[in-house]
């Protein structure tokens, strides 16, 4: 009997405050006045934030227990901007200005490394055990650790899913390093998007990374996240019992883990 696992993507529901406020506003490019899509809103560790949309738009509602925690807006090829929420609640517009991120070259030191190819991660093909996105949530993140001791340069990425509802799907890939225990730092220069179309989502997808240029460090994390209101329904990858899934349920959320691995996989060099 086909069968699901879905523990570890369950929100549950939270009490309701009566100080809760609700905060739109739009995230605009400083330099050239331009909106910004697709930015992460949250409340550090706090599982409270949101996605703005493809007009830089967002909202969010906050509450007074968080006034003295910290709000972070953060893009990949931006510099962050963070607030305390209490200072933040006093903008007189909730529009945020970003200054765009340049990325300096660093100096080409050459060494005589020997990299070999490997497969890392989940490679399960199977649609008995599936697990993923249940619902449609903005800053929502599932994804797999990939342990790598040394550096590694990326390749492409294997992605098998098991059932999806939805006619089209759009996601955002991310790449973390870890920094330490559940402490993972994004290191793109760009944006990466994964869009499909039902009819393309039963079959593996591939998404060749080779152009990026991606060099990492030590073990990675490699996330797909939902940015995209797509409307009700649901997304589940293929899954393995052995594997282990790393999720926040949104924007600055609070990384946890669930013993099931969704069939995300790596192919790189890593050095030996």
């Amino acid at each position: 009997m086909k069968f699901a696992l879905y523990c570890f993507i369950l929100i549950f529901a939270t009490a309701s405050y009566s100080f809760c406020q609700e905060f739109s506003g739009q995230i605009i490019n400083k330099k050239t006045g331009q909106v910004v899509e697709y930015v992460n809103i949250g409340v550090i560790g706090q599982n409270i934030g949101t996605v703005s949309d493809g007009t830089g738009k967002f909202t969010l509602q906050l509450d007074s227990q968080f006034d003295n925690d910290t709000i972070r807006v953060s893009r990949i090829g931006f510099y962050p901007f963070s607030a305390k929420v209490a200072d933040f609640k006093k903008f007189q517009s909730q529009n945020i200005y970003l200054y765009e991120r340049v990325f300096e070259l660093d100096a080409i030191t050459v060494h005589h490394k020997t990299y070999k190819h490997k497969v890392l991660g989940v490679t399960a093909k199977t649609t008995r055990i599936i697990a993923g996105f249940k619902d449609n949530i903005l800053g929502y993140e599932l994804g797999i650790l990939m342990k790598i001791r040394k550096s590694a340069r990326l390749e492409e990425i294997n992605i098998n899913f098991g059932r999806c509802t939805y006619d089209s799907i759009f996601y955002r890939v991310n790449v973390y390093e870890m920094k330490g225990k559940m402490k993972f730092e994004n290191i793109l220069n760009e944006p990466i998007y994964l869009k499909l179309a039902k009819e393309n989502i039963g079959k593996t997808v591939v998404l060749d990374l080779k152009s990026y240029n991606i060099v990492t460090q030590g073990n990675i994390l490699i996330t797909l996240e939902h940015i995209r209101n797509l409307g009700s329904g649901f997304l589940y990858f293929s899954s393995s019992i052995t594997g282990r899934t790393y999720f926040r349920k949104t924007s600055e959320g609070k990384w946890d883990s669930a013993p099931v691995g969704i069939s995300i996989s790596l192919k790189a060099q890593v050095e030996q």
